[in-house]
């Protein structure tokens, strides 16, 4: 099937169960820590630069559960900054293809489903996106995976 390279954060419960999805749909995955890649701007921005700014952002993080962070009063650059500094901050997964490069945020079902194939039954839940834990339920945008596109000033 397809060969993708998957940002996640070692040890998240949510992010096995995608990798798992994944897997069993067959492809291959190549599994790197968000938390300890070196992101440059441009590398992250390819990532984000499709989504509005307020969908950057782990909404299960601490700093963004606790109202410390609020996503949606950020612009782009202030928002980039903060991401390179805390990774922690970073919507997960990052997903990327490693046939064509065309990028994954997040992991709603359809979205990843149309974007790179999943087996029927991993399609019946909506969203494999946020926490894992049944006692707590974080909100998630959709996901969103587009085609690589130069990133504009960035």
């Amino acid at each position: 099937m397809t060969a993708l390279l998957f940002f996640e954060k070692p040890g998240c419960g949510g992010n096995a169960r995608q990798k798992a999805v994944l897997l069993a749909a067959g492809h291959t995955l190549q599994v790197r820590s968000l938390l300890a890649e070196p992101w440059t701007r441009e590398r992250l921005l390819a990532f984000l630069a499709p989504l509005p700014v307020a969908q950057w952002f782990n909404r299960a993080a601490p700093r963004v559960k606790s109202g410390e962070v609020q996503p949606e009063a950020l612009d782009a650059d202030a928002a980039l900054a903060l991401l390179l500094a805390e990774p922690l901050l970073i919507r997960r997964p990052l997903m990327q293809r490693l046939d064509d490069e065309s990028r994954c945020v997040g992991f709603d079902t359809a979205e990843v489903d149309a974007w790179v194939g999943l087996t029927p039954a991993s399609t019946a839940r909506a969203s494999l996106e946020g926490c894992a834990s049944p006692l707590e339920h974080c909100a998630a945008p959709a996901a969103q995976c587009v085609p690589s596109t130069p990133v504009a000033g960035a």
